[in-house]
């Protein structure tokens, strides 16, 4: 439980993150504190607009519109990477939602489903608004992902909270997707791996650039060394035995392809027996030390005539402390079909920076 930070505290606040601050007219005083509580708070909420434009995303967040007034949040993220304020108060932004959800995020614990619309979000979280389509193509610039990190890291550290009182709109409102949409360098936007990014970034000082594990982070190296990249080189021609329809993590001249790295680029090459017109799908993902991950987009290939070669690409930063594998999964042609396949060789090439 907390109070809500004031205007002037939330702005020295995010400016502390090294966030690119912009105040929008009268958002100081710009809320729906009228209509309902505001604190005290527990966490902050991740939202896409579902809108193109920076000036009309805006303008739209801070007037609203005909079914729903403004605010519709506190803060909206351009894909330029500035943080635009429209409010300090309560927002039309997280609605009601689940109540066994907030208190997960009370006690900073795994998430359950949100299965009920039963609690005031807008009395109990931050909000912000990343300006994409939420169409699932649309991409987040590196620099936007980056600034939305160090938002809400920066409401955390003022709180003393953890990266569990970070949540998704799709985590707190039954029936919600956002966000959603590829992240540039990163995969597509996941809940799990944005905390990852919050909680590393409150691993240092606010003012530190070396923190928030974004896809961006490998332009501006620590040092000369850090800029030098180094190879990624793997080959394995053991036969391996892949069941139908099942998820299985391919070695590669051993399981982990990656260690201690902070960013890379990779591509996994295989060589299977398949049945022309069979699927086999592969992706790339980062185990953590808790047990937990964080998974890769997939990609399918399609079987052929006698060795099928199929290759599978992933670039984007990680957490040194986790190990990137990669897996595979086969679906037959035929729906019936129960047999194994093999795969007769895999590679894995490519570049990571420290």
């Amino acid at each position: 439980m907390a109070t809500p930070l004031s205007a002037s505290a939330l702005l020295a606040a995010l400016k502390a993150e090294g966030c690119q601050v912009v105040e929008y007219r009268d958002w100081r005083t710009h809320n729906r504190n009228h209509k309902g509580a505001w604190g005290p708070v527990h966490g902050v909420v991740i939202h896409h607009t579902v809108s193109s434009g920076e000036d009309s995303s805006v303008a739209l967040c801070y007037n609203g519109h005909a079914d729903l007034p403004g605010p519709l949040c506190h803060t909206v993220g351009g894909k330029s990477g500035k943080l635009y304020m429209v409010s300090a108060g309560r927002a039309n932004h997280a609605g009601s939602g689940d109540g066994d959800v907030l208190q997960a995020v009370i006690n900073e614990k795994p998430l359950p489903a949100d299965n009920e619309a039963n609690t005031d979000g807008n009395a109990r979280f931050y909000g912000i608004e990343i300006v994409n389509l939420g169409n699932g193509t649309d991409t987040y610039p590196a620099v936007q992902y980056d600034a939305a990190v160090r938002w809400a890291a920066a409401i955390c550290r003022a709180h003393g909270w953890g990266s569990g009182s970070v949540i998704g709109h799709k985590e707190w409102q039954p029936g919600k997707v956002d966000p959603r949409g590829p992240v540039e360098g990163h995969g597509q936007f996941d809940m799990d791996r944005f905390r990852a990014d919050v909680a590393e970034r409150l691993k240092h000082p606010a003012s530190s650039s070396t923190g928030s594990n974004t896809p961006s982070s490998p332009t501006a190296p620590t040092s000369q060394e850090d800029d030098v990249p180094h190879a990624i080189g793997r080959y394995d021609t053991t036969d391996r035995t892949i069941v139908p329809r099942k998820w299985t993590t391919l070695p590669i001249d051993g399981v982990d392809l990656l260690t201690g790295a902070r960013y890379y680029q990779a591509m996994a090459h295989i060589q299977a027996v398949v049945p022309p017109g069979s699927t086999i799908q592969g992706r790339f993902y980062h185990y953590r030390p808790d047990g937990s991950r964080w998974t890769g987009p997939l990609i399918e290939r399609i079987g052929t005539d006698g060795s099928t070669f199929a290759d599978f690409h992933n670039a984007g930063s990680v957490v040194p402390s986790e190990k990137v594998r990669f897996e595979v999964i086969y679906y037959p042609a035929k729906s019936d079909d129960q047999k194994s396949v093999k795969i007769t060789a895999a590679y894995c090439r490519g570049l990571y920076w420290k």
